[in-house]
């Protein structure tokens, strides 16, 4: 029994993901990555934080393996099991075990979205041990000190049953992400999009509009990731009233009412 082994090159970034930053979150993860140490990213969906990790693992020259965290994932999911290959039972190494075992960088988006006893076994990892028991195995995987772990949430989706536990967040540095700024939204949208600067202004402009309907009406308002969806298809012949009530009003919200709300301030500006 045996383990598959990693191809690296499977999980390298070659090109430069786009990423513009809004603060010191470049230098912050470079010094926690030097020193060994976690990084929790919090912030709204569709801010950059994927991007941003997906930038820095560009950056770093290391593997990127990223677990999108769901419900149903287990720690066998994360660390791996046996399996029946050719009338033999192998060892397949998960994702974390991966990048443990090769110094890749880990990341887990929407940790709070994982069950309880699946996100226990990242603690090793955070904190000065550094360590990835395997039990099925009966092995101790030590990190290289390549190994980076990353994990990210949205704060405004916690609740009693989807909060990250102290014990956990209390191993990690934390980086705060946030919409950017107007003008850094526009360049972005524009950069992103191929779309002129003006059509660009009024997209960030809109989402300016549904960002103010938070708590009155809508969980969220329009992401930059949605800006940039809606920019793909005005850039590629959709009328903007159209791509903004497809991509950006129809995925915010289901009520008849505050869709008409929406479209109504989309007409406004286009």
């Amino acid at each position: 029994m045996q383990a598959r082994v990693l191809k690296p090159e499977h999980y390298i970034i070659e090109n430069e993901p786009y990423y513009e930053p809004i603060g010191s979150e470049i230098a912050v993860f470079e010094a926690a990555y030097q020193n060994q140490l976690p990084l929790l990213l919090k912030g709204p969906t569709g801010c950059g934080k994927t991007r941003f990790v997906e930038h820095m693992a560009w950056r770093l020259k290391r593997p990127l393996l990223t677990v999108s965290c769901h419900d149903d994932l287990t720690a066998s999911d994360l660390v791996g099991r046996f399996l029946i290959s050719g009338g033999e039972t192998i060892w397949v190494d998960g994702p974390l075990a991966r990048a443990v075992r090769h110094g890749g960088i880990c990341y887990l988006d929407e940790i709070v979205e994982a069950r309880k006893d699946t996100t226990v076994v990242i603690h090793p990892l955070a904190d000065d041990r550094r360590v990835l028991p395997m039990e099925k195995i009966g092995e101790l995987l030590e990190a290289t000190p390549e190994f980076c772990l990353a994990i990210s949430y949205n704060p405004g989706y916690q609740s009693v049953l989807k909060d990250l536990k102290q014990s956990t967040r209390q191993r990690f540095v934390a980086l705060e992400f946030d919409y950017p700024g107007i003008a850094l939204e526009h360049k972005i949208v524009v950069r992103e999009t191929g779309i002129d600067a003006k059509m660009a202004e009024n997209l960030v402009k809109f989402a300016h509009m549904t960002r103010n309907l938070k708590g009155n009406g809508l969980d969220e308002g329009a992401s930059t990731r949605l800006l940039v969806h809606a920019g793909k298809l005005i850039h590629a012949g959709i009328k903007p009233v159209a791509a903004c009530h497809g991509a950006i009003a129809q995925v915010l919200t289901d009520d008849p009412e505050m869709l008409a709300a929406i479209d109504e301030l989309s007409a406004s500006l286009f």
